[in-house]
């Protein structure tokens, strides 16, 4: 058996390092798919409602250099209104839900303009012309890694960060936004925006009176903050943000669920030490009856994030099977959903790679007979997954075990 393949699961090898059950190729098989999954960056496309010609940046076509320079001027101007016209010409443009012309923006020259109308110390301060400037840089930095890196470079964290104290509710949100978008480009932007002060204004949005929507971007940027392992957010910050994970578990909002599950996923997906700072939390509990859960997409969080809660100890699988997870495995088992069947049997391999009373609590739950199963009927990924899961109970020393399974 290949020593690379044995480090997938605890206690092959019997190593320590075996023992941390580090996924390695099956970590990137399992997230090769990342529809469920939700995105680290959003762009903001409104629909044809907000504006009567917005309709038409759906089909926007790079524009001419010359209108570019037009923009920019008009942008510059002293004239409230012909400055707001033109923030807001370039927030359209970059509206486009295909090929907006952020490149084009970025070279024209209006980042530093579009930064300095988020300040309210600009002469034509307006709530209206902070929220078109935020706007437009939220899109920007919605793009490629250089793109949001120009948006960091001229300054405008920091000014969001002001904005999140904002009195304009469309202001403070757009300032979410973007900020969100900021750190879902990697560790680097993360530990900047946390290195400024965000974690504390933005949890304050968790809150009744918050609007629904607004609610939904607060909970994908604690996603954002959590999402990154290399390396992962210090155990201060966890700590920080696993009281307000709790509160959201429990929000009755789709979204709002799935978003707060994958962001425990994230964090459990950091080692055994993270790990237990779920379990301290008291959150851990709640994921599990969330496998039942009839939104696929829940489901899916939820599986992931109780798999990597059993790559840890045996203390801290044993957590979760005290939870009865091994009651909610015969239908992921049989999920017609292939993605489910593959997590649900790399998450019993190593459960059956535990001690001796956790392999005998997956015999005798019965489900050694649905994990054959799909060594017929499953694919490449998940028959690997499955036969990693009897192949664990097989070599435990267990006669009455394997002869179980044959039957």
């Amino acid at each position: 058996m290949p020593e690379q393949r044995k480090a997938q699961y605890k206690n092959q090898g019997k190593d320590q390092d075996s023992l941390r059950k580090n996924r390695l190729e099956t970590s990137v098989n399992l997230r090769k798919d990342k529809r469920e999954e939700t995105l680290s960056k959003r762009r903001n496309i409104p629909t044809a409602s907000v504006d009567s010609d917005d309709a038409s940046t759906s089909q926007v076509i790079s524009p001419a250099r010359e209108n570019l320079d037009l923009i920019v001027e008009n942008a510059k101007s002293s004239d409230p209104e012909v400055q707001l016209q033109a923030i807001q010409q370039a927030r359209k443009l970059l509206s486009s839900d295909r090929n907006p012309p952020i490149d084009d923006l970025i070279a024209s020259g209006i980042l530093p303009i579009l930064v300095e109308c988020l300040k309210t110390t600009t002469p034509n301060f307006s709530a209206n012309l902070q929220f078109e400037a935020a706007w437009a840089l939220t899109n920007i930095a919605s793009g490629t890694s250089s793109q949001t890196q120009a948006v960091v470079q001229a300054g405008a964290v920091p000014l969001f960060l002001e904005l999140l104290n904002s009195s304009n509710m469309n202001v403070c949100e757009q300032a979410v936004w973007a900020l969100g978008n900021i750190i879902g480009d990697g560790p680097h932007f993360r530990d900047y925006c946390i290195q400024l002060g965000i974690v504390q204004p933005l949890l304050k949005f968790i809150s009744p009176e918050i609007p629904i929507g607004f609610l939904r971007n607060v909970t994908w940027v604690i996603v954002n903050l959590c999402r990154s392992k290399d390396p992962p957010p210090s155990p201060e910050i966890v700590k920080t943000l696993l009281p307000a994970l709790a509160i959201l578990i429990h929000h009755t909002d789709t979204n709002i669920l799935v978003d707060t599950v994958w962001a425990l996923s994230y964090l459990t997906d950091g080692g055994n030490e993270q790990i237990q700072l779920v379990i301290d939390s008291g959150v851990a509990p709640f994921l599990v009856p969330l496998l039942g859960n009839g939104e696929v997409k829940v489901q899916t969080a939820a599986l992931r994030a109780v798999g990597n809660i059993v790559t840890g100890t045996d203390e801290q699988t044993q957590m979760v099977l005290d939870c009865g997870v091994l009651q909610q495995m015969p239908a992921l088992l049989t999920q017609p959903k292939e993605k489910i069947n593959k997590e649900a049997g790399w998450c019993l391999a190593n459960v059956t790679a535990g001690n001796q009373q956790q392999v005998q609590a997956v015999i005798e739950a019965g489900l050694m007979p649905m994990i054959i199963q799909l060594l017929d009927k499953g694919d490449f990924q998940t028959q690997k997954e499955a036969a990693w899961a009897v192949s664990n109970v097989t070599i435990s020393g267990r006669p009455d075990q394997v002869a179980y399974m044959v039957q």
